[in-house]
């Protein structure tokens, strides 16, 4: 029972998909005020400028910011979409492993 209940459950993740890059973070547009008092984005409503694309991630336990173009930014929400998955998939091989080691170890008994 425990070696069609491992394969069954395992088969859903062989082979692993092809992915490119993972990222962690997010990448968001964002939208400004200038420091030029008569500008459009101090006027009532405002029209910010923008949108900036700027990524922000923890890197060695410190919040970084970047600033980013519009090509670097479709690629960041791909790679961090793509980093998405893989802890997704990892979360649900974490889980069929605990569901695997219980059902050995009961088998033992």
């Amino acid at each position: 029972m425990v070696a069609g209940s491992l394969t069954l459950g395992a088969s859903r993740y062989l082979p692993v998909p092809r992915v490119s890059a993972p990222s962690a973070g997010s990448a968001a547009p964002r939208y400004n005020r200038c420091g030029k008092s008569g500008c459009r984005c101090h006027a009532d409503p405002p029209q910010l400028h923008g949108p900036y694309f700027q990524w922000t991630a923890k890197v060695d336990g410190k919040t970084v910011n970047r600033r980013l173009s519009e090509r670097e930014a479709e690629a960041y929400l791909e790679w961090i979409g793509n980093d998405r998955r893989l802890r997704s998939l990892v979360t649900e091989m974490r889980e069929l492993a605990k569901q695997a080691t219980d059902l050995i170890l009961e088998d033992q008994d």
